[in-house]
């Protein structure tokens, strides 16, 4: 696989943050403390360190640039051909795009495997949005999923998210991929289910396989996917799937109402599911105060209040 060897990628419009600019931090090789099977990137060792990667102040050069040619960004984004958290000078380069960032936010999307150490934990504690991977709870499902690194202590992981969550005063996402035959399974959904209440993130981002992985392994269905949602009960799900199906059909209020006390549904769950009828009731229950629009990270829920 050929890789770009560009610091800096974008600006590209981003529906979730707007228009993002994406920092990688291992632009010309894979460095990352995960293997796993649904990977874009072609299979590679496990590393707990990065070898190769670029100064502090080279990125900070291009971002300046960027900003030069690029005025209206809305976010900056910490990447990485691997785990951007394994990148040496983290905390500094945080603090230096914090100088500079004007009114962008900070992003960071990271497999979640170093939360538990203490220079992440307090680095992440800087940034305005912190996305963070959970595939798995169990750690037979950890390993054979993820096949992560062997210094890797998986028992620390879910407990430092929850302390992460409860110190961290802007927002967290967690992300889960859904692979078939391997976390999809009633068990480890449960599982993980229990772990979100728990770590009680402003938002969970459920998804499948939808490039050509590493692996051959297979992405579940929507309808999976979905039936994952509505077991996430009282969580901020947000689907994300290419191409997902229309399910148009008639709800009454008392429907939309249900619905939306066992999980908030975001825009486009709205525009993929209700009639012209069901949207109008859902503006009456707006206007009633029985409804309201929360923002989560930059995506839309209708939630019951």
């Amino acid at each position: 696989m050929s890789y770009s060897n560009s610091i800096i990628f974008g600006p590209i419009p981003s529906r979730r943050f707007g228009i993002s600019l994406g920092i990688d931090l291992s632009p010309s090789t894979k460095q990352c403390n995960f293997d796993c099977l649904y990977c874009e990137l072609e299979p590679a060792k496990t590393m707990d360190s990065m070898s190769d990667y670029p100064s502090v102040s080279e990125v900070i050069k291009e971002v300046k640039k960027s900003f030069e040619n690029h005025p209206k960004i809305d976010v900056i984004t910490l990447t990485a051909n691997g785990e951007p958290t394994l990148y040496p000078f983290l905390d500094e380069l945080i603090d230096e795009l914090n100088k500079i960032k004007k009114d962008a936010k900070t992003l960071i999307l990271s497999n979640g495997s170093t939360i538990y150490k203490q220079e992440i934990f307090d680095a992440l504690l800087k940034l305005d949005t912190v996305k963070l991977s959970l595939d798995c709870v169990s750690e037979k499902c950890f390993k054979k999923l993820d096949r992560v690194h062997n210094n890797i202590e998986i028992e620390k992981i879910i407990p430092s998210m929850i302390e992460f969550s409860n110190k961290f005063n802007n927002n967290f996402v967690l992300e889960i991929l859904f692979v078939k035959d391997l976390n999809d399974k009633k068990e480890e959904i449960e599982l993980l289910y229990e772990a979100i209440q728990r770590i009680n993130p402003k938002r969970v981002d459920i998804g499948t396989i939808d490039r050509p992985p590493a692996y051959k392994v297979k992405p579940v269905s929507f309808e999976v996917l979905e039936s994952v949602a509505n077991t996430f009960n009282g969580i901020n799900v947000n689907i994300a799937y290419k191409n997902r199906p229309n399910q148009i059909q008639k709800f009454s209020e008392n429907e939309i109402i249900s619905m939306l006390k066992r999980r908030p549904l975001t825009s486009e769950d709205i525009e993929n599911m209700f009639d012209n009828s069901s949207k109008i009731i859902l503006e009456k229950l707006l206007k009633e105060q029985v409804v309201s629009i929360i923002d989560s990270s930059g995506l839309k829920f209708y939630k019951i209040l």
